[in-house]
């Protein structure tokens, strides 16, 4: 396919262009920074004009997508203030769905986010492992204009049938390089509650993205994205007995993944392959 990703110079973004293109894949970053290279256009995500251009047609790089994966945003709250993260972050999510239907792409995989299950779980996750099937419980300006997007990515999708958009609720990402600080995280259970112990090893986010584009049918639907087990080694139930002894503890496996990803092996295919525990002695 030719495919256009937005925010390829990011944390994920980078591990999902390299996937795409060792899968064969004809890739083009859409950024408003990186270094300069052949796959690389600068583009405010921000600016429609500049995005609907970027996407239709661009003088002697391409003259038009098969499928757009849209990881643009301001990446996590609080980095920027809070109107900050949502001007930018929806506007840019509208503009590359807008764009997407001007052009007659019928195929989107995009960002959403954990953050939508209710984290930093200060309130109690209404059971565990947690999966798509409760309500959205954004808890921050980032996270409201996740579920924002997915609302709006729903109704996009009612308007044409044959409109496919994927959201990818990824799990903290992390490299390979991250791992050595995992075994710390043992000795405070409290440490890593905010996300039910969670993470994406970026290699197995650009798996995810992959079987979006190859198996997502038409419509709108949502998968939480993480690895296949938790950042501790410390068994499940001492976890939760210890910092949310009031939650249902439903069955799972001593370090299996509380982000529940049973959804997207099921429709997607997705089937993680790495794990921190591979990376630490």
């Amino acid at each position: 396919m030719k495919i256009v990703v937005t925010g390829g110079s990011g944390k994920l973004g980078r591990t999902v262009v390299k996937y795409l293109v060792a899968e064969g894949h004809e890739v083009l970053n859409l950024d408003r920074d990186g270094a300069r290279s052949h796959d690389l256009v600068v583009v405010d995500l921000t600016d429609y004009g500049q995005v609907v251009d970027a996407i239709l047609g661009i003088d002697d790089r391409h003259s038009g997508f098969d499928a757009i994966v849209h990881l643009g945003a301001i990446p996590a709250p609080g980095l920027v203030p809070d109107v900050a993260t949502f001007h930018n972050n929806i506007l840019s999510t509208y503009n590359v769905f807008q764009a997407a239907r001007r052009a007659g792409i019928k195929k989107l995989v995009y960002a959403s986010s954990e953050t939508v299950l209710g984290l930093p779980f200060d309130i109690d996750p209404p059971y565990i492992p947690v999966d798509e099937e409760y309500p959205a419980r954004p808890e921050s300006t980032y996270s409201l204009v996740k579920h924002l997007e997915e609302t709006m990515a729903i109704q996009l999708t009612r308007w044409d049938p044959e409109l496919s958009i994927t959201a990818l609720r990824f799990s903290n990402v992390k490299d390979p390089e991250d791992y050595a600080a995992f075994p710390a995280f043992d000795a405070d259970a409290t440490l890593r509650k905010w996300n039910l112990w969670g993470y994406i090893d970026g290699r197995d986010g650009a798996q995810a993205v992959l079987r979006a584009l190859e198996n997502a049918k038409p419509g709108f639907e949502a998968f939480i994205i993480a690895a296949a087990d938790t950042v501790m080694s410390r068994p499940n139930a001492e976890l939760a007995a210890e910092v949310f002894p009031g939650v249902e503890l439903r069955e799972v496996g001593p370090n299996d993944t509380l982000l529940s990803i049973d959804k997207a092996r099921r429709m997607l295919g997705y089937a993680p392959l790495h794990s921190w525990r591979d990376h630490v002695a």
